[in-house]
């Protein structure tokens, strides 16, 4: 235990001794998720939308009137030709053109079917399909307002665990595992790469410290850090953001902690096949992205390919998603997180392993 407690004092102290470096470990994290609480979101407002109004009717122009309240909507650009409305888009000075023809008013008025065209900017695929659904909801307000009939039905919808549907309240606990995988990565991949490039690897070789020593030792640090930063996170966003926080604060200790381990076990493989902090910096950015990307915050991983969701069953980000939001806002019980968290303690036993055994190898 002296041994060890030797270590990893001196690798905290490797990372702490600069006020820099202080402030670089807890200050950007922090500020990435200010950031990426407001700018990281699917939501799309503000937009500009053009129209071609060629009715200029009673109904066209109680659809403009509707279309320029809607929040969503930033600006109407009125078009009058089709080749404007090309020239428009083309720009990306509008996302989405509405074409309204010149027998909509009399088709309305006499009760028969009319049809507003929308034109969409197919770069931005996703956005232009929720603008589109924006102004299909308008358009079927004024249907349904020109209609005696009235529907046979109604639709009552309720949203639980966000029954407002805040963007934020999905956004910040998704970030929590999305930032801690940068954090713990990076501080994890610079471990050992920065004895080699400091000459101090061969001191390392012949001390007393064992293989397990020294790799334990390097890990405390960068797992207490991760650890503070999780909190610090989680309570930004309870007192800051007002997201609530239904869990259990132990189940988010122990998830975070297995998680964080997963990752230090990444980055300390990556750091043992590094010579310098420059390759443990690529490699760790090698394997941040697609933990990222494949982690289910952007997109569903249901939707990727069935040879990538075999592959993603090694991504720790994954596992950690669901539980993560799942102690936010619904409570996740005791039994559901083990379900989730126990592949991600295979993975951080695995990792942990292999990169044990290349350090070894390494050393001899």
């Amino acid at each position: 235990m002296g041994r060890l407690r030797a270590m990893a004092i001196k690798e905290t102290w490797a990372l702490m001794r600069d006020p820099k470096a202080r402030m670089a470990l807890f200050m950007p994290p922090l500020i990435q998720l200010f950031v990426f609480s407001f700018a990281a979101t699917l939501e799309v407002r503000n937009v500009d939308v053009g129209l071609l109004d060629m009715s200029q009717g009673t109904y066209s122009t109680e659809f403009t009137s509707q279309l320029a309240g809607s929040p969503n909507f930033r600006t109407i650009k009125r078009l009058q030709s089709p080749a404007e409305l090309k020239r428009a888009i083309e720009r990306q000075e509008i996302i989405a053109a509405i074409v309204i023809e010149q027998d909509f008013d009399r088709r309305m008025a006499a009760g028969q079917n009319a049809e507003i065209g929308v034109v969409l900017d197919g770069r931005k695929s996703n956005a232009s399909q929720i603008v589109s659904s924006y102004i299909m909801r308008i358009a079927a307000g004024i249907g349904a307002s020109a209609s005696a009939r009235s529907p046979p039905e109604t639709v009552r919808v309720t949203n639980l665990f966000n029954p407002n549907l805040e963007y934020v309240w999905f956004n910040l606990p998704s970030l929590i595992a999305m930032i801690g995988a940068v954090g713990g990565l990076a501080l994890a991949s610079m471990t050992i790469a920065r004895e080699r490039e400091n000459g101090s690897f061969d001191q390392l070789m012949v001390s007393p410290l064992r293989v397990h020593e020294i790799l334990i030792g390097k890990m405390l640090p960068p797992l207490g850090i991760s650890i503070i930063n999780g909190f610090v996170f989680l309570l930004a966003a309870v007192f800051i953001f007002g997201v609530p926080f239904e869990g259990s604060v132990m189940l988010f200790t122990i998830s975070l902690a297995i998680y964080n381990l997963a990752l230090i076990g990444l980055g300390m493989f990556v750091s043992s096949l590094s010579h310098t902090q420059q390759q443990a910096f690529l490699g760790s950015f090698l394997v941040t992205v697609p933990i990222v990307m494949l982690s289910g915050f952007s997109s569903p991983v249901e939707n990727m390919p069935e040879w990538l969701q075999v592959l993603n069953h090694a991504n720790p980000a994954m596992y950690f998603l669901p539980v993560c939001q799942g102690l936010f806002l619904k409570a996740m019980p005791a039994g559901d997180v083990f379900d989730w968290m126990w592949p991600v303690a295979v993975i951080a036993a695995v990792t942990l392993a292999a990169s044990s055994w290349l350090f070894r190898a390494r050393m001899e």
